[in-house]
């Protein structure tokens, strides 16, 4: 796949110009690797939440949500290992005091050859403090990934929700790395927000599970837009696999500087429940009534990074025009599903005169009752400017009040992929994009 010249500095720029993301507290300069998400990335980003809670909580019998705390008990993260070893290799150069990971390629100086100094471990936690004095006994950590929530809550919840193997738990929450090395947007960011499942399985049938999850993920990824020609599903070795995983997969994405990770497969077997049972002594087994066996379940876990799915939905729904689709060359469209587009529909009076203006307030308010989603009303510029803006933040339907529509209670119906215009009774036009959500 070959992007345009400068297409990450043209996506950054567009989102931030559009309101999907600034730097968090640029008038002081920023914050590295982290970002605050402007009105239309947040609605963009409660799309996907919805999206991706009806797809696996809401319409399955077997998986129930959770919401666990962001301050994290630190003996939770002693018994998974994470104090110990949640690290990555660090190296400083002694002339720019730059720190790098030398498990990844160290980028050259324009200036000087670094001189790194001796590698040691680096843990990624952010460490704080619950209480009124800064001592160990009250040391707490931000939790690095929401997983860790779902295990030692697994026995509470089986119980209070009737729950048996095969059953999983479902959570979208913040977690917060202090990565080393950070960049490309809002690819790889300290504090991030996941979305992510622990299915806990009898252990023979973990790899079958394992599979199923890794088709039914990807299968997510497609059914938002994403082109299969620019996924691609890797096995990972068990040299670069995570240590308590039997297998590992990761969904990779063709993104402007080169593949990444999108999603990721794991099957994490008893690893962390047998550490929490081993750490607290609390019995974290099921006993199986048909087999009147005892046992722990494996864990499959398929995770997903919200922040970096959301970049990836807007490089894959960039298009810039070369004047030959019936917009002038240069203008730029987001072509993104409309469920997850911020804006579902924008409502234009023709002109501000002649009771326009009411009409189409009337038409937005009617809109927002049906549920449609996000409806914007516009009535600043040229029809022309007013439908590009809407084409620049991904809308995919404007609806425009003219004269006519004061006789004959019609409106123009523009479809934002194709340029197509129809005229559409106002009493139908709830229904109709209903529909077309529903496509």
């Amino acid at each position: 796949m070959n992007y345009p010249d400068n297409f990450m500095e043209t996506l950054v720029s567009l989102a931030k110009r559009r309101g999907f993301v600034f730097p968090s507290a640029e008038i002081y300069g920023g914050l590295a690797a982290v970002w605050d998400y402007g009105p239309l990335g947040a609605l963009m980003k409660q799309n996907l939440r919805r999206e991706w809670m009806n797809r696996f909580v809401h319409s399955r019998n077997d998986i129930v949500p959770i919401e666990s705390s962001i301050l994290t008990n630190r003996q939770v993260l002693v018994a998974s290992g994470h104090e110990k070893g949640f690290s990555d290799p660090l190296a400083e150069c002694t002339v720019c005091h730059e720190r790098f990971r030398t498990d990844h390629e160290i980028p050259k100086a324009k200036d000087h050859e670094h001189q790194l100094t001796e590698e040691k471990q680096f843990n990624l936690m952010f460490k704080t403090h619950a209480g009124a004095v800064e001592e160990s006994a009250n040391l707490v950590y931000l939790r690095p990934e929401t997983a860790q929530g779902m295990f030692v809550n697994f026995k509470l919840i089986a119980e209070a929700m009737r729950l048996r193997p095969p059953f999983g738990i479902a959570q979208i929450g913040k977690a917060f790395r202090n990565e080393i090395t950070v960049g490309n947007f809002i690819f790889r960011l300290r504090e991030l927000e996941q979305a992510e499942i622990e299915y806990f399985v009898p252990p023979a049938d973990a790899e079958k599970h394992n599979a199923a999850w890794v088709e039914e993920w990807k299968q997510f990824f497609v059914d938002l837009g994403l082109n299969d020609e620019r996924l691609r599903v890797r096995e990972l070795s068990p040299e670069d696999r995570a240590h308590y995983a039997a297998s590992n997969t990761d969904i990779e994405y063709e993104f402007p500087f080169g593949w990444g990770e999108l999603a990721g497969i794991a099957n994490r077997t008893d690893y962390d429940l047998q550490n929490h049972i081993k750490h607290s002594g609390k019995d974290l087994s099921w006993f199986d009534e048909e087999t009147k066996e005892r046992i722990v379940p494996y864990v499959i876990e398929p995770t997903l990074g919200l922040d970096r799915l959301l970049m990836v939905l807007l490089v894959q729904a960039l298009h810039i025009s070369d004047g030959t689709d019936g917009r002038e060359a240069g203008e730029m469209v987001l072509k993104l599903n409309p469920k997850i587009a911020p804006v579902t529909a924008a409502v234009f009076p023709l002109v501000k005169k002649e009771q326009l203006p009411e009409i189409a307030k009337t038409i937005v308010k009617d809109l927002r009752e049906a549920g449609i989603g996000y409806v914007q009303y516009d009535e600043s510029g040229s029809i022309g400017r007013r439908y590009r803006r809407q084409d620049e933040i991904g809308t995919p339907w404007c609806i425009t009040v003219d004269f006519d529509s004061q006789t004959d209670q019609t409106v123009t119906l523009r479809h934002r992929d194709t340029l197509e215009q129809e005229r559409v009774s106002i009493s139908e036009l709830p229904a109709k994009l209903k529909a077309a959500l529903k496509a």
